[in-house]
């Protein structure tokens, strides 16, 4: 479970957990299960920073030798690792998603990438979500519309801290709406840069596209030529010095590595000259270095500000790695597809004095971020509605595990050679179903990483089990599901955001 924890010493170790539960609620005022707001002066800062299409091995940390991210690898090795995170989704929006409410995509109805309103046609001209079918020439089955936005109702990360004091900011890529919502209508203060984009025009400042013509909301022009995530780190900073004195919610959702594969040209030059691996280009080698900037500024800033012993950092990823741009390796492809390469991503927990260095095997999901967040704030979580995570606050500050729970995903659209499918993964177990075929693969990722040997003809009965398991779920969640009908509002393809 723990990679450097004495499982032998179990008496030494109950008393050391014991110690460390009265002190965490000596020190936190933590309950059991958050009911109650801690007295300001005394709750955690949280820093979020979510990088967009970073694969689970594209770091120093996870074993690549190419990329260089001497930043992450320390917080890394500061922190708590989970060599078992996922993210919610295989594509960036549902995972975004997930993050704000703790909620399984499913339950949104954003279950793909959302489209910005030059890449719609006439869809969702009106203020409400689709709630019909679409079809694509060739193909067998009908696929719900995805939704354009994540509704008001949803309660956020930031909304349900703000309950208890917290200012709230969100810096970079949003995607999970427009205008009427942006990060300020869903409980944040201060909103830098978060529109309905799911790239940007250009990493350049300006940062603008001429052709279709679309630019970056909330982020005026500053310096020409500057590179947008050194403009997202100083916005970071700038956020951390001028909230110190208040407990915080700020998030960092940067563009990169998304493409356009666009780089700084002298950071570009170096990794020409490096060595390379199955990592071995040098443009999205010079943007992960970027992003490593980035957390050593804001790592910098939270030690000036004396805020390092205060504050919790999370860093991760909206999706795996996208293929072409790198290289998923041990992990089977990547972006969008319900492989490991497309939903397992780097999770690193950071918090200088409280939490442990160690690495965890335990599976965990986006979805746990917000719960997490609620319990260390002594924020109760919404009574009016299923919050799908779990509090990751047992691993964290008190190294027990949890409960035996399956993770669930659902993406019943099209894309490319990619068929709607869903999956589950219990233990180490792990099914994905495909609609189309009605067909399913079973993998022990525990035995078989890579998942080159499915079992599902092998073991009938472990298929069965699943996916009572899997539709059980996604009847729970109210998931829209493809059928075979087609009556229904003709669509088009496109590429993943």
């Amino acid at each position: 479970m723990f990679a450097r924890y004495d499982r032998k010493s179990n008496c030494r170790s109950f008393i050391r957990s014991a110690l460390m539960i009265l002190a965490v609620g000596l020190i936190l005022g933590l309950p059991g299960q958050a009911t109650a707001a801690t007295p300001s002066q005394e709750k955690p800062y949280f820093v979020v920073v979510l990088v967009d299409d970073l694969g689970w091995t594209d770091l120093g940390f996870m074993g690549s030798s190419y990329y260089q991210t001497p930043n992450i690898d320390r917080i890394a090795h500061e922190g708590l690792v989970f060599t078992n995170g996922y993210a919610a989704a295989a594509v960036c929006s549902p995972t975004r998603f997930a993050l704000q409410t703790g909620r399984y995509p499913a339950r949104s109805g954003i279950t793909d990438w959302i489209r910005a309103r030059f890449q719609r046609g006439t869809i969702g001209q009106n203020a409400k979500n689709p709630t019909g079918y679409e079809v694509l020439p060739g193909r067998k089955l009908a696929c719900p519309q995805n939704a354009l936005f994540m509704e008001h109702e949803e309660i956020t990360v930031a909304e349900l801290l703000k309950q208890a004091g917290y200012a709230t900011g969100h810096i970079g890529k949003w995607h999970l709406g427009h205008t009427a919502h942006f990060p300020e209508t869903q409980g944040y203060d201060v909103n830098i840069g978060g529109g309905n984009l799911g790239q940007p025009p250009s990493y350049f400042d300006p940062y603008r596209s001429e052709s279709p013509i679309y630019e970056i909301p909330n982020l005026p022009p500053r310096q020409t030529g500057e590179y947008l995530t050194d403009r997202e780190a100083d916005e970071a900073v700038n956020f951390i010095r001028t909230h110190k004195d208040r407990p915080f919610y700020l998030q960092i959702c940067h563009y990169c590595v998304h493409t356009p594969l666009q780089a700084k040209p002298e950071v570009v030059e170096r990794y020409r000259q490096r060595p390379t691996s199955h990592h071995n280009n040098p443009v999205y080698a010079a943007m992960i270095e970027s992003v490593d900037d980035a957390v050593g500024k804001i790592r910098k800033a939270l030690e000036d500000c004396g805020l390092m012993g205060r504050t919790l950092l999370i860093f991760t990823s909206d999706n795996g790695g996208l293929i072409g741009s790198t290289d998923n390796r041990p992990l089977r492809s990547g972006k969008g597809y319900p492989y490991e390469g497309g939903i397992r991503v780097p999770w690193v927990a950071w918090w200088p004095g409280r939490i442990e260095p160690a690495r965890c095997d335990i599976p965990i999901s986006t979805i746990d971020l917000l719960p997490t967040l609620a319990e260390l704030a002594g924020v109760p979580l919404p009574d009016n509605r299923p919050v799908d995570g779990v509090s990751l606050v047992p691993i964290l500050l008190e190294k027990r595990s949890l409960a035996p729970r399956p993770l669930f995903w659902h993406f019943p659209h099209y894309r490319g050679d990619l068929e709607p499918f869903s999956i589950v993964r219990m233990g180490d177990w792990k099914l994905i179903h495909f609609y189309e075929q009605d067909r399913d693969e079973l993998y022990n990722l525990a035995e078989d990483l890579s998942e080159t040997h499915d079992l599902a003809a092998q073991m009938p009965k472990k298929v069965a089990e699943l996916r009572a398991l899997l539709t059980r779920h996604l009847s729970e969640v109210d998931a829209k599901l493809p059928k075979l009908e087609l009556s229904t509002t003709p669509g088009s393809a496109s590429n993943p955001q």
